[in-house]
């Protein structure tokens, strides 16, 4: 094989993308472990070696002796037809091992459109797509991230799913092979070890069963070693964060050191699937973050830090942590990047303090622009309030602020989009107040998904159309200099919004669509929307009941059987407010009983564990009652 591959790799595009070799990459001697594990990531190497989850497992499991931890990405297209002509299973970048070799295959799926590259990854390593027909010389296929919290679309082809954290389960999960590998029992009495795990999930020892008009009657558990209801994994104490980054030979699309400062938001955004599944809030101290820093750039070289959480203007220390940075790095001249910013939370004492830094903009989430919408998302931001944030921006040097909205949430109306345009034209002219015409504005539309596990799961997504109508008046009325707006194609909306709604019966729509040649969902010029529709009428399904049918409250959903901490009734509690548009406010400032603490200590007591209680203070409780779910 080897032949083959340095022959080929000759042919392609980014010879370097499938060739390792990378500073800070790690190789054991094959036979000097027990376990084998390949950390995948189910698109090319350019987007998946930067990412962080990824890069946590790879340099905790590598530092154990009794594990090798190497890597595998999905090859673009030149590379992969040019694998199938030589006959080239898929490998592992550090060894150049086929990935059938190994114990345990861990995918790592963030989003939705990576389910038919993964099904493509899998085909192309030569091993059977469907768990059932994997037997005990096969690995063991197991998948995390985001998606995990609704796994029945690709629960045929996934012997098990870690639902929440996997920092500590990653660990428990090799134990559980190791010992089944001692044993030599059959396949499986694997699974069954690994039902048994906290966080967990075996999809074939559950049942779903369906009513005539096809929706969900039950997911009935079908083993005696599973729990009828999967609870996410929490890590109580974010463990140190990972520092010896891989340094890639081409360019990726971070080269840079990311530090989780927080993990968890106290928000309560009605639309954010993250800000329901990452409660509750972790925050790292500002020493444990500085010191990682500190190794990572001795051991990279890099020179741009990104500090990572869902709102990073929320971290409680952020000015301290800003300043500490510019003092101990100060000859450095770092980049530094804070992706997620508050408007209500944002300082100008953090603007001075990032002076220093070499940053090139803001992006501010307004995701509304109407009071009206505000209130039905519960994200309460004054247009004042922005308006003052970014003539702040502008009037310290900075050129560039980026605004995110999202449309089609529940209630909107044209009269909302249009504000949208209102506040966007706003801002321009408190930048043009201040700079000129050096001021500039970025734009970005999304349309919302309403996502599992979040108060708007019983909402309908919009439809094409009227999702084309609105990104219509946006683009149509900010056509002007120093504007740029960029939006989420309607057909991606819909795609996502199948894929992370479906049920088990969408495995095979996945399924016959991979057949049809679909694969690099994310990719623009890869769309294929004709062979999905194709998919479904072969699978005898109707997309809209999946993405434009609003649910009634006493429903159940095909994912009810995987638990977030976070109660039914109260994201119930919440869909009704956004009706009455009620506002929440942020749970630091009172706690609402939404069952992440009981939840998250039941877990810790059947783990033998103490109890845990959440950091970040909350000075008053108001219980919430009980709702049927």
């Amino acid at each position: 094989m080897q032949d083959r591959l340095e022959r080929i790799l000759l042919t392609v595009e980014k010879p370097g993308r499938y060739h390792g070799g990378e500073f800070n990459q790690v190789r054991k001697p094959w036979d000097s472990v027990s376990t084998h594990v390949a950390l995948i990531f189910p698109d090319i190497y350019d987007i998946g070696l930067p990412n962080l989850g990824l890069a946590i497992f790879y340099e905790s499991l590598n530092q154990r002796p009794d594990v090798l931890a190497e890597r595998a990405y999905a090859p673009w297209l030149d590379m992969e037809a040019a694998m199938r002509q030589a006959d080239i299973p898929l490998y592992a970048l550090e060894s150049r091992r086929a990935l059938a070799d190994f114990d345990i295959l861990a995918f790592t799926l963030p989003y939705e459109t990576l389910f038919t590259n993964t099904l493509n990854l899998l085909d192309l390593a030569q091993i059977p797509l469907r768990s059932a027909e994997r037997g005990d010389n096969h690995p063991l296929v197991i998948a995390g991230g985001h998606t995990a919290y609704n796994p029945e679309p690709m629960a045929p082809f996934i012997d098990a799913f870690v639902v929440g954290e996997g920092e500590e389960v990653i660990h428990e999960i090799v134990a559980a092979h190791q010992a089944w590998k001692t044993s030599n029992a059959p396949r499986p009495a694997l699974l069954e070890r690994l039902a048994q795990i906290s966080g967990v999930y075996v999809p074939s020892f559950y049942e779903p069963e369906y009513h005539p008009d096809g929706t969900i009657a039950q997911v009935r558990c079908i083993h005696p070693s599973a729990p009828p209801t999967i609870l996410k994994r929490i890590v109580p104490t974010l463990p140190p964060p990972p520092t010896r980054f891989l340094v890639p030979n081409i360019d990726v699309v971070h080269n840079r050191i990311a530090v989780e400062i927080m993990r968890g938001c106290t928000r309560g955004c009605r639309f954010c699937h993250a800000g329901v599944i990452n409660r509750p809030v972790r925050e790292r101290p500002v020493a444990e973050v500085v010191d990682a820093i500190q190794q990572a750039l001795t051991s990279t070289g890099f020179e741009e830090v990104a500090l990572l959480s869902l709102s990073s203007s929320d971290y409680r220390p952020i000015l301290e942590l800003v300043e500490t940075m510019s003092e101990r790095f100060a000859q450095r001249h770092l980049t530094i990047s804070l992706p997620s910013l508050r408007i209500d939370s944002f300082s100008i004492d953090l603007m001075e303090k990032l002076r220093g830094s070499r940053q090139g903009g803001f992006t501010l989430a307004p995701e509304a622009a109407s009071d009206r919408m505000r209130r039905i998302i519960n994200k309460p931001i004054a247009s004042q309030q922005l308006l003052d944030t970014a003539r702040a921006i502008y009037s310290r040097g900075w050129t560039t602020v980026k605004l995110y909205f999202m449309i089609g949430q529940p209630g909107e109306t044209m009269e909302d989009v249009q504000a949208i345009v209102d506040l966007c034209k706003a801002v321009l002219r408190e930048g043009r107040s201040v700079i000129g015409r050096r001021a500039n504005l970025n734009i970005g539309l999304g349309t919302l998904v309403p996502k599992p596990h979040t108060p708007f799961q019983w909402a309908a997504t919009n439809s094409f159309d009227l999702i084309r109508s609105k990104l219509r008046i946006v683009r149509d009325e900010l056509r002007t200099a120093g504007v740029k707006v960029t939006w989420t194609d309607p057909h991606d909306t819909l795609l996502e919004s199948w894929l992370s709604r479906g049920d088990r019966r969408m495995a095979e729509v996945v399924y016959a669509a991979w057949k049809r040649g679909v694969k690099f969902d994310a990719w623009q010029d890869q769309h294929n929307f004709e062979s999905w529709q194709a998919a479904f009428e072969e699978a005898g399904l109707d997309p809209d009941f999946y993405s434009h049918r609003e649910r009634p409250l006493d429903e159940i959903f095909p994912w009810d059987h995987i638990s977030p901490g976070v109660r039914k009734s109260y994201l119930i509690q919440e869909f009704k407010m956004s009706q009455e548009e009620c506002l929440r406010p942020d749970c630091r400032e009172q706690c609402y009983a939404c069952g992440i603490l009981p939840a998250f200590n039941e877990m810790r007591r059947s783990l033998g564990e103490d109890e845990w209680f959440c950091p970040i203070p909350a000075p008053r409780s108001t219980p919430v009652p009980e709702e049927t779910a």
